[in-house]
């Protein structure tokens, strides 16, 4: 089965998301949030296919970049698996945050991977219909339990 996702980090976005059916999007996503002022360094992402419980996502992946630096995070939300960051390494900056619409989102000081993992991450987030990508490392909010993603 082919999924599509709706992006949202815009104020525009709203009402009309960027759309990703494919790995083409995934990119053309990443490098215009590459592009955006630090205050929209994050896009949330949704799967179109997936469930909703009372009309919410039963799910959220948020992809956050810092182009200064080069890297970025991931931020997984699911209602069944909890919510995990990606596990990277110590970033250079004493706090490690993103802005989603102007407003910050702190990640974990070694949650940061590589622009190229997170592209990677993405591209299997939404091939496989918004499960937790197992290609990079993950910890659980609020601990610091690694694994692989379930």
């Amino acid at each position: 089965m082919t999924f599509s996702a709706r992006a949202y980090y815009l104020g525009g976005h709203r009402d009309q998301p960027a759309v990703l059916h494919g790995a083409e999007d995934v990119d053309t996503l990443v490098d215009a949030l590459l592009a955006q002022p630090f205050s929209n360094s994050v896009a949330t992402v949704y799967i179109v296919e997936r469930p909703r419980v009372n009309g919410l996502p039963d799910h959220e992946l948020a992809v956050a970049v810092d182009s200064e630096g080069d890297v970025g995070g991931l931020w997984y939300l699911n209602s069944a698996a909890g919510t995990w960051y990606t596990r990277g390494v110590r970033g250079e900056r004493d706090e490690v945050f993103y802005c989603h619409m102007g407003e910050e989102r702190d990640f974990p000081a070694d949650s940061e991977i590589s622009i190229d993992l997170l592209r990677q991450g993405v591209r299997e987030f939404l091939a496989s219909g918004g499960e937790r990508p197992t290609c990079v490392r993950w910890q659980s909010a609020g601990s610091t339990v690694e694994t692989a993603a379930a």
